[in-house]
């Protein structure tokens, strides 16, 4: 794994050079999505990284069930977050991808074991009605960023008319020992705040419980 940074950038940069020559043709079939959230502090998997409020911007360009972006987490004390991903959606509710967990204070093309900058982490999701269920597994061991590789992480999910709900357990950096545990559990709701008559804010919050670290949080966040 100790080369895998590299070649994953040429990639996708790969990618968004054939997706863009297809978006030219088929406009009506992709469309690049630019969108920016702000929330009181950045919970990851029931874990808080950075301190204070957060911002996290992201770019996404989709064509059919193909997605490929890159999403990012800011904040004033100096935490800095950028994460490529590729994704492809099939009709029957899976979602497959990979993500690459990166921190822009790092080297960008350092890939060793001991002080790599880029976690590479494979994705698996399926939904059906209001039930998601999600699967993810680091693939290499990156000591700048803190994966120790073969790192797991579990997530279902239910979404009622108000609010969802969701429970999630992993091992590795998901928690404070590295043994498999419940690490993330919580209530979600969303809803728009009417600005003007044709102009409104779309406003979340999740109340998350984190019963391995006996932690509790509270986010909420809007975005634009």
């Amino acid at each position: 794994m100790k080369r895998t940074g590299f070649p994953f950038f040429i990639l996708l940069a790969s990618f968004l050079i054939t997706v863009s020559g297809i978006r030219a043709q088929e406009e009506t079939e992709s469309k690049f999505q630019i969108g920016t959230d702000v929330y009181t502090n950045y919970i990851w998997r029931g874990s808080k990284l950075g301190t204070g409020p957060s911002l996290q911007p992201s770019i996404e360009f989709t064509t059919g069930g193909l997605s490929l972006g890159v999403w990012g987490a800011f904040d004033a004390s100096g935490y800095m977050e950028a994460d490529p991903s590729i994704s492809y959606e099939f009709p029957f509710g899976l979602t497959l991808g990979l993500s690459d967990y990166y921190l822009p204070s790092l080297p960008l093309f350092e890939v060793t074991d001991t002080a790599g900058s880029h976690a590479f982490e494979v994705n698996a999701g399926f939904t059906a009605g209001g039930f998601s269920l999600n699967a993810n597994y680091i693939l290499n061991e990156a000591g700048g960023i803190g994966s120790a590789g073969g790192d797991m992480y579990f997530e279902a999910g239910y979404e009622f008319r108000d609010f969802n709900i969701f429970l999630g357990a992993g091992d590795g950096w998901h928690t404070s020992d590295g043994e498999f545990a419940i690490c993330n559990f919580g209530i979600g709701a969303a809803q728009e705040i009417k600005i003007t008559d044709t102009f409104s804010v779309p406003v979340s919050g999740q109340i998350i419980i984190n019963p391995e670290r006996e932690q509790l949080f509270l986010v909420v966040g809007f975005s634009f």
